[in-house]
């Protein structure tokens, strides 16, 4: 797409370079495409700094507590100190800053001297999350010899334990027998990590507990622990699914970009210059955008969204930001347990979407910290075109580019999203109806240096030319009259 656009016109080729430039909070935030966008989805927030790993884990969880559980394997049995509930507006703060977003600049009028912004207006786009798909389902009780009970913790509304297993079919029974609800599929799911020697952090809600802390949602859970392996376990969740599920990773260092090692780390489209309509659908825009994507890796990518060193007072980290940067104080709450440590806060921060399916994510997702800190973040672009008068032949000219670059912002729609928007004719051609019907344009190139000297070069170069045509046909004469004799 990149090399359609090299051959526009002079005027067009430097608008579009400024806006891929204008950083430094020269747009203006309309929308973001925040996690709330996905069903089936589930936000996790990965810390890492040397062996040390912390994850919280959201739960978006909609129906009677009563039915919610919750089974990870982790590598060593946690202590009571390394588990904690946190609340959960630290999983919004990071979604929305990280967010993929949409924003909008302003042509200026080429016939006036003065240019007056029109007032801006933000737009957010909100759609309430679907419910999580049940993690589990009824089954019959069944033996529980090959089960221990590692430790066991009430924390918050949470009660939790730490179990150890030898064979799977022995632990799904057991945690069958226990009240906990697990698809049928259980066993085979386990059973890697039972031969890896993994212990299990199964948690339920107490329902006592949860009442007495008035709270109508559950609340994220954190742990930590030392392991030489940076990864996430994925393959329980997907124990019980009918299809896809998406999966945001906000992942926290003290040195640079996290990257996936067992699946391709891909950049997300970004910057790219969309046309004015997608602000009124943007969330269906970029739903649209990532689905093409993950069609087009054969759906066994993960995506970046957004990478920055987000060390507080470290400088701008988004163009444009939503709203105030996290504080020190909300990275410590996510994990990041060096934010508070004198001298020691620096943090980047690295946004991942992953959406999985069973047959295409066989191995859990494993990460690797890397010396990358470039900046990056999907962003897409709105230009809007300049008002008042076009009358002067400098407006005119504008009105013809602007439908060139709006027929190559339909273009990009189109690239983007693999959809043809019905709106695409009438926003190409809505300001045809300024073009005066006596202008033409002046499609000459514009002439430089030497040919434009006050047209004495000029002269210059035509007499030099007789000139020389004259010798050669001279020359060619001389020549003709000697082959005669």
């Amino acid at each position: 797409m990149r090399k359609i656009l090299q051959p526009i016109i002079a005027i067009l080729m430097i608008q579009l370079l400024l806006v891929q430039q204008s950083y430094g909070f020269c747009g203006f935030y309309v929308a973001k495409a925040d996690a709330s966008l996905f069903n089936n989805k589930s936000e996790v927030i990965l810390v890492r700094d040397g062996n040390k790993t912390v994850i919280t884990m959201s739960n978006d969880f909609k129906g009677d507590v009563k039915d919610f559980a919750m089974v990870v394997p982790v590598p060593v049995v946690l202590k009571e100190n390394q588990i904690h509930v946190v609340k959960r507006n630290v999983f919004d703060y990071l979604d929305a800053y990280s967010a993929p977003r949409l924003v909008e600049y302003y042509d200026t009028n080429p016939c006036q001297v003065l240019y007056d912004m029109d007032e801006v207006t933000t737009l957010s786009y909100t759609n309430a999350s679907a419910p999580m798909t049940e993690m589990f389902a009824d089954r019959s009780f069944a033996k529980k010899e090959v089960v221990k009970i590692e430790a066991q913790y009430q924390i918050g509304e949470y009660d939790i334990l730490l179990l150890s297993a030898t064979e799977s079919n022995g632990l799904k029974d057991w945690l069958i027998g226990n009240g906990y609800k697990i698809p049928e599929t259980a066993a085979e799911v386990l059973e890697p990590y039972i031969k890896s020697k993994m212990k299990f952090f199964v948690v339920k809600v107490n329902t006592q507990k949860f009442q007495a802390s008035g709270f109508d949602y559950l609340s994220p859970i954190q742990i930590s622990f030392e392991n030489e392996r940076f990864m996430l376990p994925i393959r329980l969740g997907m124990a019980n699914s009918q299809g896809s599920q998406d999966m945001i990773v906000y992942a926290f260092t003290r040195t640079g970009r996290v990257e996936c090692t067992n699946y391709r780390t891909l950049k997300m489209p970004t910057d790219r210059n969309v046309p004015l309509f997608v602000k009124d659908e943007f969330g269906s825009f970029y739903k649209n955008l990532f689905d093409k994507n993950w069609k087009r890796e054969s759906r066994k990518a993960v995506f970046l969204e957004y990478a920055w060193d987000v060390t507080p007072n470290w400088g701008m980290k988004c163009d444009p930001c939503v709203g105030p940067p996290p504080l020190q104080q909300e990275f410590a709450d996510a994990g990041v347990w060096w934010a508070n440590e004198p001298g020691g806060n620096r943090t980047f921060f690295t946004r991942m979407h992953v959406r999985y399916e069973k047959d295409r994510f066989p191995s859990d997702l494993t990460f690797q910290i890397t010396p990358n800190n470039e900046q990056y973040q999907a962003r897409y672009v709105l230009t809007n075109p300049a008002s008042g008068s076009f009358d002067c032949d400098e407006g005119q000219e504008y009105l013809v580019s602007l439908m060139e670059k709006r027929q190559l912002e339909v273009d990009e729609y189109n690239a983007l999203t693999g959809n043809w928007s019905k709106k695409s004719y009438a926003y190409i051609h809505e300001f045809a109806k300024y073009q005066k019907p006596t202008y033409k344009r002046n499609d000459t190139p514009p002439t430089i240096g030497w040919w434009n000297d006050n047209g004495m070069n000029r002269k210059l170069f035509i007499a030099m030319a007789l000139l020389l045509s004259v010798v050669g046909v001279s020359v060619l004469n001389q020549r003709k009259t000697l082959a005669t004799k």
